[in-house]
């Protein structure tokens, strides 16, 4: 399936290159392993066993420029991803990033953005577990459309509202 070399996105951990894919025993038997280190970690490695099902579901190929380019085309027509209850949000936030689904990654990172705005206007700030969701899930997503696009995490954001219609971002203000 994934190969030494590839580039994969790998649940909430973020971005990683396959370093490897050796035996490794770290329990009764010896088992293979993808050995994964995070691209803006090079302190942490990861051991994904390769026969983990689950686990192996977490690794997603990176996307293509071109993917990242109709993501952010779509972001002024996403719907917005709030729910009231505190503990569906969070239960369903943190289904989002563990899953690593960039489109629900752009409702949620939308939905925060504009509540983090509506907040800051009445003088207040986010609830700290939805401060935590919008900056891991920035972290996800930044991290990679930085990677694809070459250009640094710092840039995402001006590049992502330069190409979006200015009259979208009046509209949401």
């Amino acid at each position: 399936m994934f190969k030494t070399g590839d580039t994969v996105l790998y649940g909430a951990q973020g971005v990683c290159k396959i370093e490897d894919v050796e035996k490794k025993n770290f329990g009764k038997e010896s088992r293979e392993y993808y050995v994964l280190r995070p691209v803006y970690d090079k302190t942490s490695v990861i051991y994904v066993p390769t026969q983990n099902a689950a686990l192996t579901a977490k690794m997603k190929r990176v996307l293509t420029a071109e993917k990242i380019h109709e993501i952010i085309d779509s972001m002024p027509r996403q719907e917005l991803l709030w729910i009231e209850n505190e503990n569906e949000r969070k239960e369903r936030y943190r289904g989002i990033l563990e899953r690593a689904d960039r489109g629900e990654l752009v409702r949620m990172i939308k939905t925060l953005y504009l509540v983090q705005k509506q907040q800051a206007a009445c003088g207040k700030k986010l609830h700290m577990a939805d401060e935590r969701y919008f900056k891991e899930a920035e972290k996800l997503l930044y991290d990679e459309f930085a990677l694809v696009l070459g250009i640094s995490r710092e840039q995402v954001l001006p590049f992502i509202l330069e190409k979006l219609p200015q009259e979208e971002l009046l509209q949401e203000g």
